[in-house]
Formats: structure tokens, C-alpha cells, sequence
């Protein structure tokens, strides 16, 4: 009984400690690891193929999780661009197959 009561004061107290930390600004979440201009150099390395995930993840002092996670944000965030890029390419190249038809 009693330890429950002590428990609802501390979740009591828990709330209103993040309801005055939020008010005051300090409640953000955890900071990202990378900036965005790292983040985008980390996947412009990777990308190169120089690099391994293990060797760029020791470069940039992060876990290999993080380089994974952005080469998925890069690959969501140009996603659009990449079918377009795709698209042209191929629009580019002739076709083989759609030649004039030789008789032999």
C-alpha cells in the first residue's frame, strides 16, 4: 500500500519535471550522431565503393547501425530522383531488339 504510494509520487513528480523541462526547451530527445553535412559525406564515401561499412563507421567514430541509417535516409530522400536518373538512362539506350527486321 504505502509502496505504491510512493510509486504514483514519483511518477507524479517524473511528469511534472518533463512538463517543466519541456516548457523550458530542454526536452529534445537524443542528438544525432552525424550532422547533415557528415551524414551526406559518409554516404557520398559509401557510395564511391572505396569504403567499407566497418572502415566508415571507424572513420566517422560511429556504430555501423548509424552508417546503415543513412544510407536508407539518403535512399528515401532520393528515391524520386533515382527513378527519374533510371528512367532517362534507359530512354538513352536503344533497344536491341527494336531494330528493322533483317531477313537472312
Amino acid at each position: 500500500m504505502v509502496a505504491e504510494f510512493e510509486a504514483d509520487l514519483i511518477r507524479m513528480r517524473t511528469v511534472e519535471g518533463m512538463r517543466v523541462a519541456k516548457a523550458k526547451g530542454h526536452l529534445r530527445g537524443k542528438l544525432p550522431k552525424l550532422s547533415v553535412r557528415q551524414e551526406a559525406h559518409l554516404v557520398e564515401l559509401m557510395n564511391s565503393g572505396r569504403y567499407s561499412t566497418g572502415e566508415a563507421a571507424e572513420l566517422f567514430g560511429v556504430a555501423r547501425s548509424t552508417v546503415y541509417r543513412a544510407q536508407q535516409g539518403a535512399l528515401a530522400k532520393g528515391a524520386g530522383t533515382a527513378a527519374t536518373d533510371r528512367d532517362r538512362v534507359a530512354a538513352e539506350k536503344p533497344d536491341p531488339g527494336s531494330g528493322p527486321i533483317v531477313a537472312v
